[in-house]
């Protein structure tokens, strides 16, 4: 066998190569080992969402509020508010005292607004028959044939009615008889003025209160549990006899916050009598004016 023939087992370059391999092995090892180990990159819109499905979904309602509270106010917005306060509160007191005065009509009924507006035109009415009266007084006195006769009638029965008024002369005629029991003693002075003014404007002729006849002069003030009526003193019951028209005089005292009303509220009772025929007998006695004379004298 011939020895050159044969091929070396192990040659030298390939021991170099596989040994320069081993080392670039164990290079590679060891620094895989020093590294940390490769985490995968993310897309930044995945980063993003992630954190919007770990955290919880709020509602429109849960926005608003976490917007709203808590509240941060600057100087200028807590000035404007004060002065918006202020502004509504005067508004509020100014509504309030107006509506004061016209409270007892606001709550009234229909049926009461209509009656106050039939006794206005009622009242308008008599206005106008009185002026038509003295329109045909003056035609009578102008187309008389004896000028001085009718004037003479004319004037006793001026006489006449001045007399009723003044209260020198009995009256009669239909209208109302109005009864105040006053148990409580809490019926005063002013309420049966108001009682009276009442009546007047309603269109009463002659008034009598518990047997004193009362006038234009006439003046009411308190005397302990009593009440003097141009000096004489009266007890309740205090009853008042009123010539007029029946249908005027009543609703004029049962008007919503009126004399009925009113003293009911001082629980004090109130009857009301209409009467086709009261009789006014209390008279006054006529006083000689001091200073003032007939200016035809």
């Amino acid at each position: 066998m011939n020895h050159k023939d044969e091929l070396p087992e192990n040659e030298p370059g390939a021991e170099q190569d596989e040994q320069g391999e081993e080392r670039d092995e164990q290079r590679e090892n060891r620094l895989r080992k020093e590294l940390p180990a490769e985490v995968p990159a993310q897309a930044p819109g995945a980063a993003e969402g992630a954190a919007e499905e770990s955290a919880p979904e709020l509602t429109g309602r849960q926005r608003l509020g976490k917007g709203l509270w808590p509240p941060r106010f600057t100087r200028a917005q807590l000035v404007v508010a004060l002065l918006l306060f202020g502004l509504g509160f005067g508004l509020a007191v100014q509504v309030a005292s107006n509506s004061d005065s016209d409270s007892a009509l606001r709550g009234a009924r229909q049926e009461d607004l209509v009656r106050i507006l039939d006794e206005l035109d009622d009242r308008t009415q008599r206005l106008e028959d009185e002026k038509q009266g003295l329109d045909k007084q003056r035609q009578e006195l102008e187309n008389s044939s004896d000028q001085a006769e009718e004037a003479r009638r004319q004037t006793v029965e001026k006489e006449r009615q001045l007399g009723i008024l003044a209260g020198t002369v009995a009256a009669q005629g239909p209208g109302i008889t109005m009864t105040i029991e006053d148990t409580k003693g809490t019926v005063q002075a002013d309420m049966l003025l108001d009682a009276i003014q009442e009546l007047r404007a309603a269109g009463a002729e002659a008034i009598e209160v518990n047997g004193v006849r009362v006038v234009a002069s006439t003046y009411l003030t308190d005397s302990g549990k009593s009440v003097d009526v141009d000096g004489n003193k009266i007890n309740a019951p205090y009853r008042f006899k009123v010539i007029g028209k029946p249908q005027d005089l009543e609703p004029a005292l049962n008007i919503p916050g009126g004399v009925v009303q009113t003293l009911e509220k001082e629980q004090a009772t109130v009857t009301v009598e209409r009467s086709d025929k009261i009789v006014v007998d209390a008279l006054r006695a006529a006083k000689q004016p001091d200073y003032a004379r007939s200016s035809s004298q």
